[in-house]
């Protein structure tokens, strides 16, 4: 086992768009997909083709769009989603299907409503026929940890006689405790005549909070496919963490003796990239790419990483992308020099005219503080690279309060060449600029979620308000950014219905 490499296959754009109020597009996908491919990612599942005709196209330009990773389309094991999948993926350099069928007696009995030998043939039948239409299939046993073993042992077997080159086993509801989950892929190999002939995968859920310590007990016992998401996303409590298990192979390669592929230098912008397209936040505490997570506040703590810092950092922050020191960027800083920093940040394939973009709001933020922090940068640069062509611009707002007084809202709006004003009054001040916005685009809007949290620290923070909402019944998210919340807050909801006229052409 010294030193064999474990697959790191990304289910980020799939089962991490389940994550509740996720919405990710065909352009979030695609950038996704080249910064996981930048970060050296083995293996990138892009979606679920027959799901919706958004979720092809995504899963589409992902193929088109990479050349090193494998790019997997997932299908249920019936053949209209297979040919489905097949028609979104193959384009990709390394194409593969992922099909599925449940295999638990409760998933089969209440359902699926099919016996054992009818799952049996249907899975062994499709994988069949997806191997004849692409050059690599992966089949997966849903809800394998509940499974009759015999059975499952049976039907692994089955399919990769039928052609699967890997055979994902998931923990589909996080039941298992790492001790347990080992011995149960030990035992697959032990028991399974031809497994020797496919990779065991695994893909563990974190409701118990063991999809991590689940997967590194599969690698113990042969697993050399982990299937993660960034930041842990995904259905209810989320995925196996990709920088976890990846930092934790890194760092306790003395005791797992394995190793990936990883570029784990882009961990953190990649961290980063879906916390922002995502609109969820990354926890302090979050293990590795937390801001905490190389932070000293107490003197003990302090005193030892001073005096060595193995005393209390087990990784180094450089081996995930953080720096050490940061250049003060302000506004006497030039376009050169503020390129030179996007390449230190690692942006260094940003096109010109984002580039142009992305310093003139520099420059413009630079009116409002002092000094500009990295994280300032990043956020000024994914708002930049994720936002959509605007059909509405925001061209002035103005705004009256108080507390003996009705909030309004004056705003102007250009749209096709026209400018359009409109005023409202409404519940303070945000409020009644979303309701003049709403007003001026002619669209009926349902706010369904509304947070703001401050970039950095001190009074001049940049405010980066997210907006959630609602339109025919499919949810958009779009951020704005300011000094000031209520233009942060008008920015984003403008940009929320430029998502809308852009998604579906309001």
């Amino acid at each position: 086992m010294k030193n064999e490499k474990v697959y790191i296959f990304d289910t980020t754009m799939r089962d991490g768009e389940q994550t509740p109020r996720v919405n990710l597009n065909v352009k979030d996908k695609v950038e996704i997909a080249k910064q996981l491919e930048r970060m050296n990612v083995d293996v990138i599942e892009a979606g679920f083709p027959v799901a919706s005709k958004g979720d092809f196209e995504a899963v589409r330009a992902v193929a088109k769009s990479v050349s090193k990773p494998v790019v997997v389309a997932l299908s249920r094991a019936v053949k209209g989603d297979i040919d489905r999948a097949w028609e979104a993926v193959k384009y990709a350099q390394k194409p593969r299907i992922h099909t599925f069928i449940a295999t638990s007696d409760v998933h089969m009995k209440y359902k699926l409503k099919m016996s054992e030998d009818e799952v049996y043939k249907r899975a062994v039948d499709m994988v069949k026929y997806a191997k004849s239409i692409c050059p690599s299939v992966e089949f997966s046993p849903e809800d394998a940890t509940r499974t009759n073993p015999k059975f499952l042992y049976r039907v692994v077997e089955g399919v990769i006689d039928a052609g699967a080159d890997i055979v994902n086993i998931p923990d589909t509801v996080g039941y298992d405790i790492p001790d347990e989950f080992g011995e149960f892929i030990r035992k697959i190999k032990e028991n399974v005549p031809n497994i020797d002939k496919a990779i065991i995968s695994v893909h563990c859920h974190d409701d118990l909070g063991m999809a991590v310590a689940n997967s590194i007990a599969a690698i113990k016992n042969g697993a050399r496919q982990i299937e993660c998401a960034v930041n842990g996303i995904g259905e209810r409590a989320g995925n196996a963490a990709l920088e976890e298990v990846v930092m934790a192979i890194k760092t306790r390669g003395d005791y797992i003796g394995c190793r990936t592929d990883i570029v784990t230098e882009e961990i953190v912008k990649t961290s980063k990239l879906i916390s922002h397209v995502t609109a969820m936040p990354i926890p302090n505490n979050k293990s590795i790419v937390g801001s905490n997570a190389f932070a000293h506040e107490a003197g003990i703590h302090q005193h030892g990483v001073l005096a060595c810092r193995d005393t209390y950092e087990i990784m180094t922050p450089e081996s995930i992308g953080l720096k050490k020191s940061t250049l003060v960027m302000g506004k006497h800083s030039g376009r050169h020099g503020f390129v030179q920093h996007l390449k230190e940040l690692g942006y260094d394939n940003l096109s010109e005219e984002n580039i142009d973009d992305a310093f003139k709001k520099f420059k413009d933020l630079t009116a409002k503080k002092k000094i500009i922090s990295d994280e300032d940068i990043e956020t000024i640069i994914n708002h930049e690279i994720f936002q959509v062509p605007e059909a509405y611009d925001l061209k002035y707002f103005q705004f009256s309060s108080g507390n003996t007084m009705v909030s309004t809202s004056t705003i102007e709006l250009e749209h096709n060449n026209k400018n359009i004003r409109e005023a409202a009054c409404g519940d303070g001040p945000v409020d009644a600029a979303f309701k003049a916005i709403e007003k001026a685009s002619g669209m009926d809007i349902k706010l369904k979620d509304y947070f703001i949290r401050s970039i950095g620290s001190g009074k001049d923070a940049v405010g980066e308000v997210t907006v959630k909402v609602e339109k025919d019944g499919r949810v958009f998210t779009a951020k704005g950014i300011s000094t000031d919340v209520v233009e942060a807050s008008a920015r984003a909801f403008v940009n929320a219905i430029n998502r809308i006229h852009y998604e579906i052409g309001c």
